[in-house]
């Protein structure tokens, strides 16, 4: 007899979590919520269960006992400090490999939690598996629609976030004038927009070019905008939005639509590697 599915969402900041735990309550599917102590989510109507790094061992035995199946990872988190004293002799022992997975940067370590969650008996699930309409379909559902110059830029803006892949350090660039002219950092896309120069994609002649990193386990982490970066793209003078078909998730999509169709900007939701 199958296992029924129940879900841990363990949950970060932002939009994203609310998004899932919506669409878990229209299903009336089982779900735990849980979050890194210290990035606890506000989510009315739902308890939080929070846990230290420290104790990941016991932490999952507790998820065990409740029953969870599947885990799903939405929202963002840092990298918490470390209390040595607080280990557990169980998760003790994963820390040189947790280290190790550390030292790459944030995809390795986020694969390697991964395989630890696997290892526990829990099955791994993407945001968008539970809210599919989170990944757009292929194509421009913006009244604008990008020209040939768009189709250069995003070829640019594609290798230029290959290349920022490559390092772990970004998922966005703006491209304008036929050169990348900003890439993303820690700070993240929004912040990234907010520091373009004024007047230096005026016009709106430049885009946003975003894409998940080359190799992602997207089962987690996937690349995301809203309507702050719409909004932000519009304040920067650009004149759209490509990402990648598939790699990126678009929260409140008919807001972003309805922001970009104001200023005249188009959305292009673009199959990877797309050479036209």
């Amino acid at each position: 007899m199958t296992r029924p599915r129940t879900v841990a969402l363990i949950a970060g900041l932002g939009r994203l979590p609310q998004v899932i735990v919506d669409a878990l309550d229209r299903t009336g599917e089982a779900v735990v919520i849980a979050a890194l102590q210290g990035f606890e989510p506000d989510l009315p109507g739902h308890a939080v269960d929070a846990f230290r790094l420290e104790r990941l061992v016991p932490f999952l035995d507790r998820l065990a006992d409740r029953g969870v199946t599947h885990i799903c990872l939405a929202g963002a988190v840092r990298r918490p400090a470390l209390d040595p004293e607080l280990f557990d002799a169980r998760t003790a022992m994963l820390v040189p490999r947790i280290v190790a997975a550390m030292r790459p940067g944030d995809d390795s370590t986020l694969r390697t939690f991964l395989a630890i969650f696997e290892e526990h008996g829990f099955a791994i699930l993407g945001a968008h598996d539970l809210a599919p309409e989170l990944l757009p379909v292929e194509g421009v559902p913006t009244r604008a629609t990008p020209g040939a110059e768009a189709a250069a830029g995003a070829r640019l803006g594609e290798a230029a976030v290959a290349e920022l892949g490559q390092t772990d350090t970004g998922q966005a660039c703006v491209v304008a004038g036929g050169a990348v002219i900003a890439r993303e950092g820690p700070e993240g896309t929004d912040a990234m927009l907010a520091a373009l120069p004024t007047g230096v994609a005026a016009g709106r002649s430049g885009l946003l070019f975003k894409a998940p990193k080359p190799g992602q386990d997207r089962r987690a982490d996937l690349p995301v905008i809203g309507p702050e970066t719409a909004r932000g793209a519009a304040a920067g003078g650009l004149g759209g939005i490509v990402i990648e078909a598939g790699g990126v998730m678009v929260l409140d999509l008919p807001q972003v639509i309805a922001i970009l169709d104001a200023q005249g900007m188009f959305l292009w939701v673009r199959p990877a590697g797309d050479v036209a």
